[in-house]
């Protein structure tokens, strides 16, 4: 699917030295890019072949006006001899010459000096060096082959046919090498002969046939040998044929010419994909261009020369699309070829195959080439078409070879079927003129077409290559002008037919244009212009109107370049209409040589390979690109939305993380291409959403990329083409809860009618209700290819979603959609696929149905529903069957539920027996029972209360065994004595919860205050006691008892502060107390009882007991300082070894995670120490941790282990409830890859808790208060430091956990500790519980 073009065409004439001179034979030196031309009076032309244009270089140009003569140098041979072969050696920088005569020469072609090698026999026929240079294979005039050393050995020596004047082709690995001809130089049938390279021997050979003279040339890959068979005998024309490795014939095919034809040479091109041959004819020589696909050769390009140039050519050995054509008159012309895609913006393929063109509408189906849907046929072969396509109008322009113009016009491609296997005749078009080397024909309206015309009639004398400081356009002697073509059709056209005759054409304007075009394209955002581009990337607009050729920018107004276009020269170029900003402009993109993408100035892509574009647009006119499509060299498919480009200025877009991704692996980035080669052909645009690829071998593959499809879904769905977006869900198995998530639920369900009204296929509505989900699409399934508008994202209530969209499916269906069996089946489906199911309501339906039926009317209405058995049975295919049977049991329909067992292939003896007992229950007994095995409690404790009293018992067992029936049992109760039951029960239930308050307040409720008061006594509420013994009036030696009872209790459960309150209150004991709230660390509370009771040796008691507290956490907070050093130093140094071994993996290039477990192991002593113990260990393992309950029974502690050593910190259980060092269960593991994050969390764990400074607080108070103010002081700057210290460490800890440096200097604790030490700095916090006085100066 595609067509080779001609770029651009250099000419150049070369300057010969004699009158009567002739070129006869030449060579190329691929590496200083030159070729050489050797004449009939032994001079030697050498000229300039243009190099790679790459950024930066000056374009290829050249300048009519300037004369410069190409290198010319004589060689000087004896009289009468010539030179008759040629070859350039690169490894001595030299032409080897053979001279009629037998004479080899090496000519020096820098030092200009020859030098006679070696003479043979007969003369020189052909000279022909292996691929690496290292050997030549020589034929004489008597028919002797030679293999020759690069130092004139014969290797060996070999007799052919001397009538026949074979020519030698080499292997592309240089093992073999061919000729034609029959062996020991014996006259007889030419075979094709494979030689091999070192000995010479015959490796093998084909059949006798008769081959046409000497064509002859082996594949550069080496896979097959193409020669030419004569069929002149047979009154046919020749064939071209390929011959593998062992001689055999392995495929051909016709030339489609005259019998009398000529083939006179074949040649490769150096990447094996084109074949050229040089035909002569009685009327010209012609050089046809084939190249294959899907094993038919197609005729791609024909080049035409009269019979008195004699031309002959050759191929860039470097450059697969240069063509080097030269005649005996000294004429070199550089023919530059490109391929392009046969498929044009409206999907049609336009395969040119010789005189035909192969016509395939994509959008009705594709075809394998070369088949194709019809055919177009031409009098002679096609050399360029343009295809154009406006409203019901299409247009076809062909340039054929004998420089003729043809056009057709075609009806609108939906009537195209009729034209199936067609072969539509079309002429060519009346004009005055004939079209001299046409190039980049283009229509810019239906009735306009212009194309790069090159003179011929005058040939530039200069080297191809030369520069020319000016690139513009000049007013003398141009090389080439713009041509514009004016068509008008002299015969009606009549619709849905074919137009190929009666077209005249005249060109009404000529544009004189100084340099050579490399592309052009039609402006889609004007009529009757277009983007021309001239060599080095510079692009021209041509507006018809104002006759002129402008320098423009089309859309790229924010370059900064003067310079307007591409940064190189870009043979594939297009012109396509985006949106930017809400206006619709022309965006110029262009390919170079170099597989480098760009938009304008801008690079998107280095390694591009093909490209194309989609529109997503549906029903529109004018076609606006959204989707660039690129293939990179790689073999992976990129989708870029045009808008995400504009966004990412001046960024490479496209193809930067294919070296990160392994071939294989999908992604949904890019799409991996699943044959390697494989480039894009074509797109189809709107819904149809699909990508067009064509492979090596030539066979088309259509795939749809989820991208693309979900665009196309949701543009039907912004214009509300419901049937639309449900058909492509449909047949791209998209999950169709997008159709509710892109709309919103909310969107949704008010347009459920347009949905149900369009779709209008009860069937595909089926399958949408059974898929619909609560789960959003959006951000899980497809987030990740396309951005979903804001109402898609909005979240949607998990209950909600499901039931609120079919039920307004539902009713759109009873609005919507006339009454129907299937009609009734959807709205079961709906019904059936609700969260939770509404089975009851589909069973109501199903029985009303029922109910019809027993009652035997046979109304239309009964007609148009399914019966009842169909509509059960489809209700137990959406669901379970337990489920349905259950909701008929649920509506305590026995029958019913019989019915919907025996259609769910229940076994009889299950639920028969079951519904016979059912069935002799009383009605209320049998609803309890159906109701219980439901679960349905309420309407079971509902049935059983009115059942009456003699079932009050199974009452009472069904609240003992739902406890959350309770409330519902009082509200069906209003006689005290059941209402006091229920409470009584109620409370046992709630202390067996261990609800005791609850449970104090629900007996009392029933007046049963003895378990009032034991409940109150579980919880630990003294006040209830206390108030319960009041309603129970106990003796007041009993309350005294009971609170002696209470102050044991509270004691064991640890709280000493409800002890000392019930000690003091009801016992008057007020020692007891103050020793109850020493315990509690109530310190201000027991001074204050103990001077309220004047007892002076109860302020001694708290004196002492504050005393010895104080000098207790001055210790803990002196070796709780030591320990956040020691942590804090273990934390920096293992965070120092994980940077340092992540930054010698990174240096290796193999850094993959600084997490993994072996990057973690650290070494943990500094100078054989522990990082966190003061003594000597051999080695530091860890161990379980040992856990210490402390006074709340809750908290715990773990601790290093060190074997054979006692551990180095451990502090007191009470003094951690007191400080509040540790809040959760921290094991430490030395060594282990959770270490660094574990020190952060445990000396984050060290802090002072809110429990903690208040007790600590308050005991700095009791201090100051009794006269201990200086014991008040140490304590308060202990605790201080500790604190300032440990938070000094954390924000060490956050400052450089994330950081990948630590600085020594910087990151250290008595910095930090000077820096939250600074008064009004926002680091400096001042704790709540410091007492100023106290405070430092």
């Amino acid at each position: 699917m595609r067509n080779l073009h001609l770029v651009t065409r250099l000419p150049q004439q070369l300057q010969l030295q004699l009158d009567g001179e002739t070129l006869i034979a030449s060579a190329v030196d691929a590496e200083r890019r030159r070729a050489f031309f050797a004449s009939s009076d032994n001079f030697i032309y050498t000229v300039q072949l243009p190099a790679s244009s790459t950024q930066g270089q000056e374009p290829l140009q050249w300048s009519k006006i300037a004369t410069q003569h190409s290198d010319v140098d004589e060689v000087v041979l004896e009289p009468g001899d010539c030179i008759v072969a040629m070859d350039y050696l690169m490894e001595r920088e030299s032409l080897l010459l053979g001279s009629s005569a037998g004479c080899l020469l090496l000519y020096n072609v820098e030092e200009k000096t020859t030098e006679v090698v070696g003479r043979l026999e007969g003369g020189v026929n052909t000279i022909a060096s292996s691929p690496d240079g290292a050997l030549l294979s020589v034929t004489t005039g008597l028919g002797q082959l030679l293999v020759i050393t690069q130092d004139w050995e014969v290797l060996s020596e070999t007799s052919l046919d001397p009538q026949i004047q074979s020519s030698i082709s080499w292997r592309g690995d240089g093992k073999y090498f061919a000729t034609l001809g029959a062996l020991d130089g014996a006259c007889g049938p030419t075979k094709l002969t494979i030689w091999e390279r070192e000995s010479g021997k015959l490796h093998s050979s084909s059949d006798a046939k008769n081959f046409m003279g000497a064509p002859l040339d082996w594949m550069p890959s080496g896979a097959k040998v193409a020669t030419a068979h004569d069929r002149r005998t047979e009154g046919k024309c020749p064939l071209i044929v390929f011959y593998e490795k062992n001689g055999l014939e392995r495929s051909h095919f016709s030339i489609d010419e005259p019998a009398e034809a000529v083939i006179h040479a074949l040649k490769w091109n150096c990447n094996s994909e084109i074949l050229a041959a040089l035909v002569s004819s009685e009327q010209h020589d012609v050089i046809k261009i084939w190249s294959c696909r899907n094993n038919h050769w197609y005729l791609k390009h024909e080049l035409r020369y009269t019979k008195d140039e004699r031309v002959k050519f050759f191929w860039d050995p470097t450059k697969p699309m240069l063509l080097i054509c030269w005649t005996l008159g000294g004429k070199v012309i550089i023919h530059r070829f490109g391929w392009t895609t046969a498929v044009s913006e409206t999907s049609v393929a336009l395969v040119i195959d010789g005189s035909h063109v192969l016509v395939t509408p994509l959008n009705l189906g594709l075809m394998p080439p070369p088949m194709s849907l019809f055919q177009l046929a031409f009098p002679c072969a096609v050399n360029e078409i343009s295809f154009a396509s406006s409203n019901s109008k299409t247009l076809l322009a062909a340039y054929l070879s004998n420089g003729s113009l043809c056009v057709v016009e075609l009806p609108a491609q939906d009537t195209w079927e009729e034209f199936e296997g067609n072969k539509i005749s079309v002429d060519p078009c009346c004009s005055d003129f004939t079209l001299d080397t046409c190039m980049h024909l283009t229509w810019i309206d239906t009735h306009t077409l212009i194309g790069i015309c090159c003179y011929s009639v005058q040939y530039c004398s200069t080297p191809i290559g030369s520069i020319e400081t000016s690139n513009m356009v000049d007013k003398h002697d141009p090389l080439f002008s713009v041509n514009e073509i004016e068509l008008v059709c002299s015969e009606d056209y009549m619709p849905g037919s074919v137009s190929a005759s009666g077209w005249q054409a005249r060109i009404s304007k000529k544009v004189p244009l100084q340099s050579s075009v490399m592309g052009v394209s039609p402006n889609p955002a004007k009529k009757g212009s277009a983007f021309i581009q001239i060599s080095g990337g510079r692009i021209l607009e041509y507006c018809s109107s104002l006759n002129l050729l402008k320098m423009c920018v089309p859309a790229q107004s924010s370059q900064v370049d003067s310079d307007h276009g591409f940064p190189a020269s870009c043979p594939w170029m297009t012109a396509v209409l985006c949106h930017e900003n809400g206006m619709a402009q022309p965006f110029l993109f262009g390919l170079d040589d170099n597989s480098k993408l760009y938009m304008g100035k801008r690079l998107l892509s280095n390694n591009c390979s093909s490209f194309t574009f989609y529109s997503s647009a549906y029903g529109t006119t004018e076609r606006i690109m959204s989707h660039l499509l690129v293939t990179t060299k790689q073999d992976l498919l990129y989708i870029v939305d045009v808008s995400e480009i504009f966004l990412k200025d001046n960024e490479l877009t496209i193809g930067i993380h294919v070296s990160s991704h392994p071939r294989g692996k999908q992604s949904k980035e890019h799409i991996t291409v699943w044959e390697k080669g494989a480039k894009l052909v074509g797109v189809l645009h709107g819904d149809e959403a699909a990508v067009i690829m064509q492979t090596t071998r030539g066979n088309l593959e259509c795939t749809y990329p989820r991208k693309l499809v979900l665009v196309s879904i949701f543009q039907a769905l912004a214009q509300r083409r419901f049937k639309d977006a449900m058909d492509m869900v449909r047949r791209h198995r998209i999950d169709f809860n997008i159709i509710v998530d892109y709309c919103g639920c909310s969107a949704f369900i008010e347009l459920a009618a347009d949905f149900v009204k369009q779709v209008n296929n009860l069937s595909h509505i089926t399958e949408f209700v059974c898929s619909v989900k609560n789960s959003n699409v959006s951000s899980k399934l497809y987030e990740a290819y396309i951005s979903f508008p804001d109402q898609g994202a909005v979240p949607m209530g998990d209950a909600n979603k499901v039931t609120s969209v079919l039920m307004a499916v539902r009713k759109a269906l009873e609005e919507q959609i006339e009454e129907s069996s299937s009609r009734e089946l959807c709205v079961l489906t709906t019904l059936a696929r609700s969260e939770p199911p509404l089975l009851e309501e589909a069973l109501n339906r199903i029985k009303v149905t029922r109910e019809l039926e027993l009652l035997g009317l046979d109304d239309d209405r009964r007609k148009l529903y399914p019966s009842a058995e169909e509509s059960l049975k489809h209700l137990l295919w959406l669901t379970d069957t337990e489920a349905v049977f259950g909701a008929a049991l649920g509506l305590y329909d026995l029958n019913l539920a019989a019915i919907v067992a025996l259609n769910s292939q229940k076994d009889p003896k299950e639920f028969l027996p079951f519904l016979k007992s059912l069935e002799c229950l009383p009605p209320a007994v049998m609803r309890y029972t159906i109701d219980l095995r439901l679960g349905r409690y309420e309407s079971a404790l509902r049935n059983i209360v009115s059942a009456g009293n003699e079932y009050h018992k199974d009452f009472m067992k069904l609240l003992h065994a739902n406890p959350q029936l309770f409330p519902l049992g009082l509200q069906l109760f209003h006689e005290p004595d059941k209402r006091n039951e229920i409470l009584e029960a109620w409370g046992d239930h709630l202390s067996e919860e261990k609800c005791f308050g609850d449970a104090a307040l629900t007996y009392q409720c029933c007046s049963s205050y003895q378990k009032s008061l034991k409940a109150y006594r579980a919880c630990g509420d003294w006040r209830g006691v206390f108030t319960v013994a009041g309603l129970l009036e106990l003796e007041k030696e009993e309350i005294t008892q009971l609170a002696h009872e209470l102050c044991d209790e509270f004691q064991a459960l640890g709280k000493p502060g409800d002890a000392a309150r019930v000690a003091l209150e009801y016992c008057s004991d007020a020692e007891r107390g103050v020793s109850y709230y020493i315990m509690a660390r109530e310190w201000e509370e027991a001074l204050r009882v103990a001077y309220m009771r004047s007892g002076h040796d109860l302020v001694g008691t708290v004196r002492d007991a504050a005393s010895e507290c104080a000098t207790s956490l001055i210790s803990e907070y002196q070796e709780g300082l030591l320990k956040v050093g020691k942590y804090l130093a273990r934390y920096v140094a293992v965070r120092q070894r994980r940077l340092s071994l992540a930054a010698k993996l990174k240096s290796e290039d193999r850094f993959y995670d600084v997490e993994d477990d072996n990057i973690s192991e650290v070494g943990t002593s500094f100078s054989e120490m522990s990082a966190y113990t003061t003594s000597r260990v051999p080695r530091l393992c860890p161990a379980a941790p040992v856990n210490h309950e402390v006074r709340d029974g809750k908290k715990k502690v773990a601790r290093y282990e060190l074997e054979g050593w006692q551990p180095a910190f451990l502090v007191s259980n009470w003094v951690f409830l007191l400080c509040g060092l540790w809040t959760d269960l921290v094991i430490l593991y030395v060594c282990s890859p959770g270490e660094e994050m574990a020190l952060v969390e445990h000396l984050k764990g060290m802090a002072l808790t809110g429990s903690a400074e208040k007790e600590l607080k308050s005991l700095l108070v009791v201090l100051i208060q009794l006269g201990k103010e200086e014991c008040a002081r140490q304590l308060q700057l202990a605790a201080d430091n500790f604190e300032v210290s440990q938070r000094a460490a954390v924000k060490l800890t956050e400052d450089t956990v994330c950081n990948d440096k630590v600085d020594e200097n910087t990151h250290t604790l008595e910095h930090y500790i000077r820096m939250l030490r600074v008064p009004g700095s926002i680091h400096s916090q001042t704790g709540s519980w410091r007492i100023k006085a106290l405070s430092p100066p």
